[in-house]
């Protein structure tokens, strides 16, 4: 009996670290393996209409020459919060003070097929657009407004791109690097060629010369189902 009792104490403190350690709201599980961002949504008053701001990403930066808003990589041990990572981006690619940043809530996480994950918070600049002038030219090209009432009133268009699942690369010579040794930890034979794949959309907006598309829109898209639902 003496014994019983201590395997269910020993299972009661157990238990309780568990439940100390669950989070009080759900998340996303192994997030930290991740490559987690933030980004700010920012609406500016352009000519008595609502407006988004984007951003061309400069030539010598990651991803050049594609459009998105300001935002960036969750830097532990510098950002508390993911909203903090949003606005710390954005002051420093806009150049503006926080105090003009006034952020209204926070959009559900988006996470991608290829493992990024981004926080994105809507939020108003007030700022003139003409009074944003000092941008960091190293990673910002060019500013530029759309009405948000073209995203309202225009559905993207819709493609689609494969996405697979499989235990190595293949460079563009054709050769294999094993990630996963499957014959060695003696998985089923099924999993040493590509496994599953999946059908992942991609969503374009068309302004004027301007092709905004991937996550930005993706975004975007979702912030208008929000308005409609």
């Amino acid at each position: 009996m003496t014994q019983l009792i201590g395997v269910y104490q020993i299972n009661t403190l157990l238990f309780n670290k568990i439940k100390s350690r669950l989070p009080k709201q759900p998340n996303i599980l192994k997030k930290r393996y991740y490559f987690n961002s933030a980004v700010l949504i920012p609406f500016i008053n352009h000519n008595n209409e609502l407006h988004l701001l984007f951003e061309l990403r400069a030539k010598g930066i990651n991803q050049p020459g594609e459009i998105c808003f300001p935002g960036g990589k969750f830097e532990t041990g510098v950002d508390n919060s993911f909203e903090q990572t949003a606005i710390r981006e954005t002051v420093e690619e806009l150049g503006i003070e926080s105090s003009f940043i006034n952020v209204i809530g926070t959009m559900d996480t988006l996470i991608t097929p290829y493992g990024v994950t981004v926080d994105s918070f809507p939020a108003i600049i007030n700022l003139n657009f003409n009074e944003i002038i000092n941008y960091d030219k190293k990673e910002v090209e060019e500013l530029f407004l759309v009405p948000f009432s073209f995203f309202v009133e225009n559905q993207p268009q819709k493609y689609n791109v494969n996405v697979e699942i499989t235990p190595h690369i293949t460079d563009i010579n054709g050769n294999k690097t094993s990630l996963l040794p499957v014959e060695e930890l003696g998985l089923p034979p099924k999993y040493s060629t590509t496994w599953h794949s999946i059908i992942h959309p991609v969503f374009v907006y068309k302004y004027n010369d301007r092709v905004i598309w991937g996550i930005t829109a993706n975004i975007i898209h979702e912030l208008v189902y929000l308005l409609n639902a």
